[in-house]
């Protein structure tokens, strides 16, 4: 059986995949994950509530409008697909797609980056996937080069101040909350946000106020860097 063909992931940093005892980061591969991603993600429409985007009627709408529009063109974006090492899908003995996550907002100048894109199915919630998933980026993202990481000074999360479980996963996974950026974007008709009424009287699109979180190389080097790596160890011996 034919394998797609690799595909460049047009990020500013080499990508490599990532993994845990438990869980896979791979990049995200239109013809290789599109269709299992929408297979597992349409019953959830849920599931892009706090998102810009979506939810999608199709594989190839998600694949246009967030792939090759927003992501593959930019340099500072890349997405990662989470693969569940625990549970394989059907005869193939291949690892589950238990979700998405991804960096955005990454500069090589600035030594910065964001997690983002974090989308884990119903089904793979409240289990080792998305703590595993956000821990190999931190790893990968604050990690000294020597050590093969990319040495950035900065990684943040960003999340609609409604959206308590992302708050709480940041929290979870060390993050410093910073405060809250009012008004901070426009969103979609139908996204859930504050109201703003034009002089019309009629309502707009919502809005956006943003809690933004970060981990830093310091916070990293002081004993967050300890933490993520014990929690990755622990599961492991509980294996």
């Amino acid at each position: 059986m034919s394998q797609p063909p690799t595909l460049d992931a047009n990020f500013c940093f080499p990508v490599k995949d990532l993994e845990s005892s438990k869980v896979k980061l791979t990049p995200f591969n239109p013809s290789r994950h599109a269709e299992t991603y929408f297979a597992g993600s349409s019953p959830h429409p849920e599931i892009y509530d706090y998102l810009p985007w979506g939810p999608f009627p199709s594989s190839s709408a998600f694949v246009q409008e967030v792939y090759e529009r927003l992501i593959q063109p930019d340099r500072g974006m890349v997405l990662l697909v989470v693969l569940d090492k625990t549970k394989t899908t059907g005869d193939s003995g291949e690892p589950a797609l238990a979700g998405l996550i991804g960096l955005l907002n990454t500069s090589r100048s600035q030594h910065c980056t964001e997690i983002g894109f974090v989308i884990t199915l119903p089904p793979f919630r409240r289990t080792h996937v998305t703590s595993h998933a956000t821990a190999l980026l931190l790893q990968w993202c604050l990690n000294r080069t020597s050590e093969g990481g990319l040495g950035m000074r900065r990684v943040q999360w960003q999340t609609n101040e409604l959206n308590v479980a992302s708050a709480r996963a940041a929290v979870k996974m060390g993050f410093r909350f910073e405060g809250v950026i009012r008004w901070q974007r426009v969103l979609a008709e139908g996204k859930q946000g504050p109201e703003r009424f034009g002089e019309d009287g009629k309502k707009e699109v919502p809005g956006r106020h943003t809690k933004m979180f970060s981990l830093c190389w310091d916070d990293w080097e002081e004993g967050e860097k300890e933490k993520i790596n014990a929690r990755l160890e622990r599961d492991q011996i509980r294996d």
